[in-house]
């Protein structure tokens, strides 16, 4: 079962409905604020959670007349946050695979606390990603391939989560490794913005797990200005 987490972080709306209509999902579950994302655009969910500290009032009384669509209310004093809540209520719904919307945006403690959730998911064999229009961020260990063809954006980073990576191997990239080990304080810069350069790229992992974040870049001024003249012919 597929299902969809839509977070109250900051959605790009264009990019976030495309992905949408080009997915298929059997639960939508929106997160406090993300509760203005789905009104906006007619999307219902089919789960709502959160403290709603940061919903508009009126969007959580509009929610609650809707009888069909189970609410689970929290204190905003609490130990887990609403998106960490969101992924634990997917996995108990059964879910194979789990797609946060929302966990970026300017609050990079949330940014940081929805990377660390993706712990949830992995512990349970379960696929867990936050995808925003320029990054797809997931957690990965043993074996890992990525084709060139299906990559998100042109660059490849990881970054150890646990203290210690070790036994890095990685083979179709632009810079290899053989046998490299990844700490928590000394390795980071090795490991960002790396390219696949074949048709396939592998890492493969002896213990630890990395954060693997695909990336692209935000577009330039004069594309930006190139795509507005074309929408405007």
């Amino acid at each position: 079962m597929r299902t969809v987490i839509i977070s109250g972080g900051r959605i790009e709306r264009d990019f976030a409905l495309s992905f949408l209509e080009n997915e298929t999902f059997e639960q939508f579950i929106a997160v406090d604020n993300g509760l203005r994302f789905c009104y906006d655009n007619q999307i219902k969910p089919t789960w709502i959670v959160g403290d709603f500290d940061t919903a508009a009032p009126e969007l959580v009384e509009y929610y609650q007349t809707q009888t069909d669509i189970p609410i689970r209310r929290f204190n905003p004093v609490k130990d887990s946050t609403d998106s960490q809540i969101a992924i634990e209520l997917a996995l108990e719904l059964g879910s194979s695979e789990i797609t946060l919307l929302g966990g970026t945006g300017t609050r990079m403690d949330h940014v940081l606390g929805n990377i660390q959730s993706l712990m949830l998911a992995k512990k349970k064999g379960v696929s867990c990603v936050i995808l925003d229009e320029y990054n797809r961020i997931q957690l990965i260990d043993g074996e890992t391939r990525l084709k060139k063809s299906e990559q998100y954006g042109k660059y490849v980073s990881l970054l150890p989560l646990t203290t210690e990576v070790t036994g890095v191997d990685l083979t179709g990239f632009k810079f290899n490794l053989t046998g490299h080990t990844f700490t928590s304080t000394g390795s980071a810069g090795l490991g960002v913005s790396n390219e696949i350069i074949e048709d396939t790229a592998e890492i493969r992992v002896k213990s630890g797990i990395f954060v693997l974040i695909e990336s692209r870049d935000l577009p330039k001024r004069s594309e930006i200005s190139e795509k507005s003249n074309r929408n405007t012919k």
